[in-house]
C-alpha cells in the first residue's frame, strides 16, 4: 500500500474533519468528553487556514491527520488521529516524523489523556517527554501535567548544509557554543564523512587545549578547558563492546563534569545520559559514487529534557 503525508490547508478541511471524527470517535467515552469531537468542518478549516496541517493517505483514502498550532517557538500538534482500519500500519509515526521535518519552531507539543497510558507511551516513544513545571494543586510532583491531560514535548531536529571542512567546523563551534557540564554528543556517519572535523570545531567553540584528532587508536582523549568550563571527552567507539567500556577507561575527567563526544556511538553510547544530541552526518549518494567527499548534510537531533527550551541560533 502507498502512504502518502501531504501538508494541507483549509481546501482539505473535510477530509481532515472526517478523519478526526472517525479516530477520536472510536476511542474509549472521557469526562470530560474529547474537544475533537464538537469540531466542524468550518472549525477545522479555520484551524488549517491558520496554522496548517497533514493529512495522511493509503491508496488515495484519507486515514491519517493533525492540525498545526503555532505559539511563538512551540507548534502545537492538535487533533492527532487515525482513523480505526489504518491503526498499526505506520500512519502514526509518519505523521510524527513529517510534522517534526516542517515545524517552523524550536519545539514541538502535543497533549495527551492521562486515561489513554498508549497514546502517552506513543508519544513518548518517539522522543517526547513532559516538561518540568511547578507543581498543581491536583497533581502534585507531576511535571507537564494538569489532570486528566498531559503535556508531552520535543525539541525540533535541525538540517545544515555542510558543502566543505570550514562548514562543518563551523556547525561544529555553534553546537560547543550551546552544549555544557554533562551533555552527550553522538556522532554517526560513514568513513571520512566529516564526524572528527565537526569535533574539531564543537572544541573550538568550547575553548579546549590541544589538537582534536581522531581517538580511533586511543579509544578516548580528554581536552581540559582553557578557560575554565567543561572538558572535552573525544572517544571512539568502533571498537568498543559496550558503554561500560567507555566508562571504565581511566579518563582524567569525569563525564558528568566533562562534554562527551562519541564517534559511531549510535547504539552504544545512548546509555550514557537521558538527554543527548545525535548527530547525523550523510554524504550525497552521487558523491560518494564519485569518489568525492562532498557535499554532505547535517541532521542534529535533540533527545530528552535537556534540550528544551534551548534557543538555536
Amino acid at each position: 500500500m502507498t502512504l502518502v503525508v501531504r501538508r494541507v490547508g483549509a481546501e482539505s478541511a473535510a477530509a481532515v474533519h472526517a478523519v478526526v471524527r472517525a479516530a477520536f470517535g472510536a476511542r474509549p467515552p472521557l469526562d470530560p468528553p474529547a474537544d475533537a469531537l464538537a469540531e466542524t468542518p468550518d472549525s477545522i478549516g479555520a484551524a488549517l487556514a491558520a496554522g496548517g496541517g497533514l493529512l495522511a493517505t493509503l491508496e488515495g483514502h484519507p486515514v491519517g491527520a493533525l492540525v498545526m498550532e503555532a505559539d511563538g517557538r512551540t507548534v502545537w500538534l492538535r487533533r492527532f488521529g487515525v482513523v480505526p482500519s489504518a491503526q498499526r500500519l505506520g500512519v502514526a509515526g509518519a505523521l510524527v516524523a513529517e510534522a517534526l521535518s516542517i515545524a517552523d519552531g524550536d519545539e514541538v507539543a502535543v497533549v495527551a489523556r492521562e486515561e489513554l497510558p498508549a497514546t502517552v507511551d506513543f508519544w513518548r516513544g518517539h522522543g517526547f517527554v513532559e516538561p518540568d513545571q511547578p507543581d498543581q494543586p491536583d497533581q502534585p510532583g507531576q511535571p507537564g501535567r494538569r489532570s486528566p491531560y498531559v503535556e508531552l514535548r520535543r525539541a525540533v531536529p535541525r538540517t545544515h548544509p555542510a558543502p566543505d571542512a570550514d562548514a562543518m567546523r563551523a556547525l561544529g563551534r555553534l553546537v560547543g557554543g550551546l552544549v555544557r557540564a554533562g551533555d552527550l554528543v553522538v556522532l554517526s556517519g560513514e568513513l571520512g564523512a566529516g564526524k572528527t572535523t565537526f569535533t574539531q570545531g564543537l572544541g573550538a567553540g568550547l575553548g579546549v587545549r590541544g589538537d582534536v584528532t581522531s581517538p580511533t587508536f586511543v579509544i578516548a582523549r580528554v581536552h581540559p578547558s582553557l578557560s575554565g568550563g567543561p572538558a572535552l571527552v573525544h572517544a571512539d567507539a568502533y571498537r568498543l563492546g559496550g558503554i561500560d567500556e567507555l566508562d571504565d577507561l581511566d579518563l582524567d575527567a569525569s563525564l558528568d563534569e566533562a562534554v562527551t563526544v562519541v564517534e559511531w556511538g549510535t547504539g552504544i553510547a545512548e546509555g550514557l545520559a537521558d538527554s543527548r544530541l545525535e548527530v547525523r552526518i550523510a554524504r550525497s549518494p552521487t558523491a560518494v559514487a564519485e569518489g568525492e567527499l562532498d557535499p554532505r548534510t547535517v541532521t542534529i537531533v535533540p533527545v530528552g529534557p535537556r534540550w528544551l527550551g534551548v534557543e538555536w541560533p
